[in-house]
């Protein structure tokens, strides 16, 4: 297969590790990556160390993102409205490098730069649910003709990309949806769990996250999270103060469990026809102040198979692998099988699980 030249739209934790994982990927070259505040290009292929080591500590943030709710696209935050982390200086986040410029319209200057890009992956936040799927309209309205990855982790989202599959396809976009760890990476595995049984009764995915390394350039996915505690929702969630986030990992001494959370899992399984979306369950624990797994990551798919017996299939992630290698790893994997079926012309909405063998 060609080269692949991709752009990264976020440099927040799972933006950064992306490009840092490109660089041991052959075939992957990161030709742009963009931030709230700036946007670095070079069609040859970007100084990875450059711009890591120039932003470092640095990441765009604030409390005066735009909601993404105006027309013209002209201010829609690349971050999706999540605080991050730390800023020094007036050149902020990817505008610290040498190799970026400061803009106030960072997507639709990723979008004007789309020809030279093969793929897209958007490791954005996703706390209004529309977010992503508006990103996209973007890139259609523009007339781009290639792959669009994200690792988002709603359940309803799934449905406001469907409904766009007729015009990606006109548009020539290939677009996969959930393509992290998970959703990603564990529906993944359930579906080739699924593949010993003729009837899936249950699929159940816990998961354990040790975030201390990485805090700081993770402070949006773990707000991500909260908002699957009792109590919270996507709203509450957004509106949260850095002040009140700490507040919540401190009353939790810094382990945040989840039960039955809002996971597309559910949703994408069903589409691949593993199961009912009500027969999938996901929790998990995070611990923000140690880097070690609060527990094992595993994926248990129950069910029944041709001759009669009942049985569980197990797959369980090393407890040395990071998030950013469970969710980043699988997103480039995902990034690379959508350019080949849209070099083959195949266009639309996939999920990860459309992407294993069929059930």
């Amino acid at each position: 297969m060609d080269d692949i030249n991709f752009a990264v739209l976020g440099t927040g934790g799972i933006g950064r590790r992306t490009l840092e994982l490109s660089t041991h990927r052959e075939g992957l070259t990161p030709v742009a990556a963009c931030d709230r505040h700036g946007i670095a290009v070079d069609h040859d292929g970007l100084d990875v160390g450059e711009l890591l080591d120039a932003t470092e500590g640095n990441i765009a943030s604030g409390d005066d993102t735009d909601d993404g709710d105006d027309t013209d696209g002209a201010n829609v935050a690349a971050d999706g409205g999540a605080t991050a982390v730390k800023q020094h200086g007036e050149d902020r986040g990817v505008a610290a490098s040498g190799q970026a410029r400061p803009t106030e319209t960072p997507i639709d200057d990723v979008v004007d730069e789309s020809d030279a890009v093969d793929a897209v992956l958007v490791a954005l936040p996703n706390l209004e649910h529309d977010f992503i799927p508006r990103v996209a309209d973007r890139f259609a309205d523009a007339g781009y003709e290639g792959v669009l990855v994200d690792v988002l982790k709603r359940s309803r989202v799934i449905d406001m990309l469907d409904e766009r599959t007729d015009r990606f396809e006109e548009a020539g976009i290939t677009f996969v949806c959930g393509a992290g760890a998970t959703p990603g990476l564990l529906t993944g595995a359930a579906a080739l769990a699924a593949q010993s049984f003729v009837e899936v009764h249950e699929v159940d995915i816990w998961w354990g996250v040790g975030l201390r390394s990485g805090y700081e350039d993770n402070r949006g996915t773990v707000r991500e999270d909260i908002a699957h505690l009792d109590g919270y929702d996507v709203e509450t969630a957004r509106d949260l103060s850095d002040e009140e986030i700490e507040e919540i990992v401190d009353d939790h001494d810094g382990v945040l469990e989840f039960h039955d959370m809002e996971h597309a899992d559910d949703v994408l399984l069903e589409r691949a026809g593993i199961c009912d979306a009500e027969d999938v369950t996901v929790g998990g624990i995070l611990d923000v102040r140690n880097d070690a797994k609060p527990t094992t990551t595993t994926v248990s798919v129950t069910g029944t198979t041709f001759d009669g017996e009942r049985g569980t299939n197990t797959f369980e992630l090393d407890d040395v692998t990071s998030m950013a290698a469970n969710v980043n790893g699988p997103a480039l994997g995902y990034l690379k099988a959508a350019v080949r079926r849209n070099r083959t012309e195949d266009y639309g909405v996939y999920g990860p699980a459309e992407l294993m063998p069929g059930f």
